[in-house]
């Protein structure tokens, strides 16, 4: 998530939970994941664990990866389809959003483009991300981990080797563009 006001240093959520945040260039980004069964405006958002019913949404849905809330929640937040994203009722707290596709370009351009922009914002170590750890640096203090994703399929893929993360900008009428980062490369693709 991300937030042009340069006086905000936290990010609460509808749940009340705080979360920090960086600024990177003139960007405040958040540094964890969104962990939220709410839209902003208070409507509960479904949790679904069936991939049959997960491939067919069309609605906003969210879920945790493998459905695993114990080994997954605490680390690495909810995993949330497209049509949540995309909701006019918000996902994102108050005064934030979810970046548009340009914003993205301009933190990609900031830490140097494709080939080097993954490592500055990649946590170091290989606690969360697989061996190797490629060029990861955390010089934003922006801490990316790699909580993988669920595919359209409904399968999950990823975990502990793949950070994506939604941009508000569609791609599609049922997908939008993305940002991710992997454990074996220091890039940043979009």
């Amino acid at each position: 998530l991300i937030n042009t006001d340069m006086k905000s240093v936290s990010v609460t959520d509808v749940a009340s939970a705080k979360y920090t945040a960086v600024l990177i260039g003139t960007q405040k980004w958040m540094t964890a994941n969104l962990n939220v069964n709410r839209y902003r405006n208070g409507d509960r958002i479904p949790q679904v664990k069936d991939p049959t019913k997960w491939k067919t949404l069309t609605t906003g849905a969210w879920c945790w990866y493998n459905n695993d809330s114990a080994k997954y929640a605490a680390t690495y937040g909810k995993l949330y389809n497209w049509y949540a994203v995309h909701d006019a009722r918000g996902l994102a707290p108050n005064g934030w959003h979810i970046p548009a596709y340009d914003e993205i370009v301009v933190l990609y351009n900031l830490l140097g483009g494709y080939q080097l922009a993954g490592g500055p914002l990649k946590e170091t170590g290989t606690v969360h991300w697989a061996a190797p750890n490629v060029a990861a640096t955390n010089s934003t203090g922006f801490t990316a981990l790699p909580g993988g994703y669920q595919l359209a399929s409904g399968s999950f893929t990823g975990i502990n080797t793949l950070g994506l993360w939604w941009s508000a900008s569609e791609n599609s009428s049922s997908s939008a563009w993305d940002f991710y980062i992997y454990n074996n490369y220091g890039t940043f693709s979009i």
